[in-house]
């Protein structure tokens, strides 16, 4: 395993002025931060390092199992309450993640093809810059084992990857199964904004996963559902009808290569995608399927959530053409969590205002 690079502080979890601050972001300074300082300088390469891996405890994420520490609160609150998209704090380390430190960053575009009745980005016609990153719930990074991929991912409301005047952001999060599965390639991982909870699947780490889902209920309502509100609100004038899709799940294109190798990390697999190894230059891309639904159903308590669906339909395509793994990308890009609405199109329903849980 390769030596841990010296991590962000953590007192910065909590809201700062760079939250407080937040006007929006331009696409080129978020691209230009994520490849700043790659963990290999060509992926790869020769003579490159391993890439690092992140452990996630409970005493690194709660001080221990009875520890009183606030500090995965505090991330969470930050998580529902920050727009800002990049976080670097005074000493320009960022912070450090606490349940998905490992991951790799992707650039792209999302694009919507087909008739929708929904509003925003959501709408037939919409095309937006992204920026995504990919990761797994935990430490375990390699397939052969028991994980959680994810993906979470911000729009930007523009064509034009030189747009000069900041532009404020919509975010989306998607997860596999929160306790984990035994997926292998990530060709086959569904990514849903409503994801099952096999909690009994994390083994070692069933006290941890609970612990978080208890703290991040305190500060929202539903901490297994991230609503998508936002994509569709993204770029509509004020007083505009919110009209957004209960549940989307995000596919890898059946035309994508499966990448084959034993206990392969999954941020090399995203990364073969798209690169040869040794070669700086993009040479292929990764497109996921974007699909909607609005009827699903949940049974089940918390700790063995289970949703079932009906008519997913495709919309369109979320396709990357470039990718990095990176230290601003592990500790310094940060990505909003919509807070939970009772009526997901009426912003006067929000669990949080302001950043206080009202609800």
């Amino acid at each position: 395993m390769a030596a841990t690079p010296e991590p962000a502080t953590v007192e910065l979890i909590e809201l700062n002025d760079e939250d407080r601050g937040y006007k929006g972001s331009r696409f080129s300074d978020v691209v230009t931060a994520l490849f700043a300082n790659p963990y290999q300088r060509v992926w790869g390469g020769a003579s490159e390092p391993p890439l690092p891996v992140y452990d996630v405890t409970l005493k690194n994420v709660f001080g221990g199992l009875f520890a009183r520490s606030d500090l995965f609160r505090k991330a969470s609150e930050r998580a529902l309450d920050s727009g800002a998209d990049l976080r670097w704090g005074p000493h320009r380390k960022g912070f450090r993640r606490l349940v998905h430190p490992n991951g790799v960053c992707l650039i792209g575009t999302w694009r919507i093809t087909e008739p929708t009745s929904y509003s925003g980005y959501f709408a037939n016609g919409s095309t937006a810059l992204a920026v995504a990153r990919y990761s797994t719930c935990c430490t375990d990074t390699h397939r052969g084992g028991t994980r959680s991929l994810s993906m979470i991912g911000k729009l930007f409301p523009t064509t034009d990857p030189n747009h000069v005047m900041p532009l404020r952001t919509a975010n989306f999060v998607t997860q596999e199964d929160i306790g984990g599965t035994n997926t292998d390639f990530i060709n086959d991982v569904e990514l849903r904004n409503a994801p099952d909870t096999t909690v009994s699947r994390r083994g070692g780490g069933i006290a941890l996963l609970l612990k978080v889902g208890l703290t991040f209920s305190r500060v929202d309502k539903q901490p297994s559902i991230r609503q998508l509100y936002q994509i569709a609100e993204l770029g509509t004038p004020a007083g505009t009808p919110t009209k957004a899709p209960e549940f989307m799940r995000l596919l890898v294109a059946p035309s994508q290569p499966r990448i084959e190798g034993a206990a392969l990390d999954f941020r090399d697999e995203i990364m073969a995608q798209i690169f040869d190894r040794g070669d700086p230059v993009p040479r292929r891309t990764l497109t996921f399927n974007i699909e909607v639904t609005d009827e699903g159903t949940t049974t089940g308590p918390a700790f063995r959530e289970r949703r079932t669906f009906q008519n997913w339909r495709r919309v369109g395509a979320l396709t990357f053409d470039n990718a990095v793994v990176s230290y601003n990308g592990d500790c310094v890009i940060h990505f909003n969590h919509p807070t939970w609405r009772e009526d997901r199109n009426d912003p006067a329903t929000a669990t949080r205002v302001d950043g206080i849980k009202v609800r």
